[in-house]
């Protein structure tokens, strides 16, 4: 028998939890510190005011005053006077962190309790999270709303102080208005930094006003948007570039200021030495060779049109652009790149080799850490500190500098191990360019994939830090790249909700974190992305088919699965889906060519895509093939890879996929027996920024015995450009043959522009 005070804290305890399941309003992130929930609730209403004495406080309720007019109409009034009722109050305490804020929430109204403008904010924005979704409305609502918010009370403060998003806006310029839209959701999601990756090869994005050229030359590339990024041609030095953009100084100092009124530091990186090509374009002298070059349209590999340390004017143009930068930009960080730079022109440059025998450098590594060593002086003496992407590292890190690692997370384990502060941004799973989920049913991207909960699992801080390489930690930092993000909407689909997992990772205690949770609130907090307008990825909703073929059954297992745990999955079989489909339990066994269709539903309603699969057991399926050309061993499939009736998707690395470069695909297939065929279909991928190109001849042959082959038909085609990843079954129709044997050659693209030989992936052929 349980004493009485074991009894009595287990009641407690238990009561408390059944509270706070039923409490299912509470849906904010990220996920606060610490909640206590007490009985009853507050009800917003025109009448409400909101008491704030300071600037801070009034920019702080102004968020709210703002959702309500937007939302419902209201035009509520802010007072310097303490009310006793119907009110949302701010009070100042010097004994909170700079960020942390205390909510409490009882039916007379609201207290936000914080030491500065961060806290107050960021007090609002939880409060406005516990508001119904509709708050979010950008156009009135006209149902009928009870603007509750359950009485509780929050102590709150973020995991890390560094908690950001890079965007990327040299390779895709995007508009002043869309980068102030992006700082609003970051301020509703508790993020303080906005990284702004101004300059790259493909353009520089920043006024530099004693640089005018800067802008308008390398502002601009010669528009070769329908081509592939990675199969774009080399511009002419002559041709003017029309597409493109700036910001003008104006322009930053209003996204800084209105970045700084919403608790967001804007971080502006200036590339150096390499990815500098729009600078080189714009002033040839700031090369090895004084060159002309171009602004280039699309990818660049090797980076070797790069600043040259061994004059002196690269330095004082880098000195002249940084004070202008760092007069717009009140950051305590500058960024300077670092990274990806192939040196070979600096160890032909005269000039480059006298200046590395005079400082007694040894190699071209140790002329880059000088360059940067030279530059964090700089700009240490205006009182600023350089970060660097994690090839910072080599030939010597500069001595305060802070590295970014986006190489996989060693480069952060190795300078927070030299006693250095770090950034975790590695590729995977913090580079939003990749696909966040299946590639068939999103805009083109980076190849992987990096899926929502992949996102919601790292942890910045490696189990194999030491507590003191673990202080060394800033925060992690989720990066879009935009070589393939043309478009603002685009952008908006790659960033969100994932950027929501990043701000629960960044703020939320790690002990605190749990993805089932997380996962529900997630989904409330997508419904909010709706009405605010944000054109945001639902393919944390798409359903995975993930298949086994018994090819001596001929027959095939199918298991559906959602990232969201107890998902509603419901499924068809050669029938149109909708809301009373079969639900998903088991594995799905098929025999017979069969079309299945898949998606997840919520309350009777489709959340996301429908996967739609075709399985066909064709004559050839779960034969005898024989390869005369081998695969790559990159892509080397399985041994019945062509011939499972399983797909390949447009993420190339799902192991579907067989390829070939060098040489044509040359595969025997036995029927077993001799079969009536009047037809083949190559399944084909094409994706030329990675290098995949369709085939430009597919030959058939056929035989009774396998040694003797007559041609049954070819098909030829040109290469096209293409922009997009496309999936293609290319059909050889002939006259029908008896056969047992069927040979099938399929030759690549050759000689493609820019490129040499281009890959030719196939994951099928199905004979008829």
């Amino acid at each position: 028998m349980l004493k009485p005070i074991y009894s009595l804290v287990l009641f407690l305890f238990l009561s408390n939890f059944s509270f706070a399941q039923n409490a299912s309003e509470v849906n904010i992130i990220p996920k606060p510190k610490q909640v206590t929930l007490t009985s009853g609730n507050f009800q917003f209403n025109p009448e409400t005011v909101f008491v704030a004495q300071s600037e801070e406080e009034k920019q702080a309720a102004q968020v709210l005053i703002e959702r309500f007019k937007e939302a419902v109409g209201w035009e509520l009034q802010m007072t310097t006077e303490t009310k006793a009722g119907n009110s949302v109050q701010f009070e100042k305490s010097g004994g909170l962190e700079n960020e942390a804020y205390e909510l409490k929430i009882n039916e007379n109204g609201a207290i936000i309790t914080a030491s500065g403008a961060s806290g107050f904010l960021y007090g609002i924005e939880s409060l406005r999270q516990l508001l119904p979704s509709e708050i979010e409305n950008i156009q009135q609502t006209t149902s009928e709303v009870a603007w509750k918010v359950p009485a509780l009370t929050i102590k709150d403060a973020p995991r890390f102080q560094w908690r950001g998003l890079m965007l990327d806006v040299s390779r895709h310029f995007f508009k002043k208005e869309y980068i102030l839209e992006t700082i609003d959701r970051l301020a509703f999601l508790k993020m303080n930094t906005l990284h702004l990756h101004l300059v790259d090869d493909q353009g520089w994005r920043i006024e530099i006003k004693k640089y005018p050229k800067l802008t308008e030359i390398g502002a601009f590339r010669v528009d070769q948007e329908d081509k592939a990024w990675n199969s774009r041609s080399e511009n002419d030095p002559e041709e003017k570039g029309t597409y493109g953009g700036f910001y003008t100084q104006e322009d930053i100092k209003e996204i800084v200021a209105y970045a700084q009124k919403k608790g967001v530091t804007v971080v502006p990186e200036v590339e150096m030495p390499a990815h500098v090509m729009s600078a080189i374009a714009s002033y040839p002298w700031l090369a090895c060779d004084d060159t002309p070059i171009a602004v280039p349209s699309g990818g660049i590999w090797p980076i070797t049109d790069i600043f040259c340390p061994g004059k002196e004017t690269t330095f004082e143009f880098l000195e002249d652009v940084l004070t202008e930068v760092m007069a717009l930009f009140p950051s305590e960080y500058i960024h300077v790149g670092d990274d990806e730079a192939t040196k070979t022109a600096w160890e032909s440059c005269a000039s480059c080799q006298e200046l590395m025998v005079k400082e007694d450098l040894e190699n071209v590594e140790e002329l880059q850490s000088y360059f940067m060593k030279r530059i964090e002086r700089f700009v240490n003496a205006k009182g600023r500190k350089i970060i660097g992407w994690d090839e910072i590292l080599q030939g010597g890190l500069p001595p305060s500098a802070t590295v970014m690692s986006w190489q996989g997370v060693e480069g952060g384990w190795e300078a927070s191990k030299q006693g250095h502060d770090v950034i975790m941004t590695p590729t995977f799973p913090l580079y939003f360019d990749r696909y966040q989920g299946n590639p068939d049913y999103e805009p083109l991207a980076f190849d992987g994939e990096i899926t929502l909960k992949d996102v919601y699992d790292f942890d910045p801080v490696l189990d194999s830090m030491s507590v003191a390489q673990a202080q060394h930690v800033l925060g992690a930092q989720a990066n879009l790249w935009s070589e393939y993000i043309p478009t603002e909407a685009i952008s908006e689909f790659k960033i969100y909700p994932r950027l929501a997992a990043v701000a629960e990772m960044d703020w939320t205690p790690k002990t605190a974190t749990d993805w089932s949770d997380f996962s529900k609130r997630a989904q409330h907090l997508m419904k909010r992305f709706e009405l605010m307008g944000i054109q945001y990825s639902k393919s944390s909703y798409a359903v995975t088919a993930a298949a086994d073929m018994d090819l001596e059954n001929r027959k095939i297992k199918i298991k559906l699965e959602n990232e969201f745990p107890r998902a509603e999955i419901r499924y068809t079989l050669n029938a149109p889906l909708d809301a009373s489909a079969k639900r998903y339990k088991t594995p799905i066994e098929l025999k017979k060519t069969t079309q299945l269709q898949a998606a997840v539903f919520k309350d009777g309603k489709q959340m996301g895509d429908t996967l739609t699969q075709d399985f066909k057991f064709h004559k050839a399926a779960g034969k005898q093939i024989d390869y005369l050309t081998k695969p790559h061993k990159n892509y080397p499939g399985n041994n019945s890879s062509l011939i499972n009736v399983l797909r390949g998707s447009k993420n190339f690395h799902d192991g579907q996929w067989q390829a070939w470069i060098n040489d044509a695909m040359e595969v025997v297939i036995d029927l077993g027996q001799t079969e009536e065929v009047k037809s083949i279909s190559l399944g084909t991928l094409e994706n030329q920024g990675s290098g995949i190109y369709f085939p430009v001849e597919i030959m058939v042959l056929v035989s009774q015995d396998g040694e003797n082959f007559k041609k049954a038909s070819t098909f030829s085609r040109a290469y096209k450009a293409n922009s997009s990843s496309e999936l293609k079954d290319f059909r050889v129709d002939f006259k029908a043959k008896k056969a047992r044997f069927i040979k099938v050659i399929a030759k690549n693209a050759t000689d493609i522009p820019n490129r040499g030989n281009g890959f030719l992936f196939v994951d099928e052929i199905l004979v008829e």
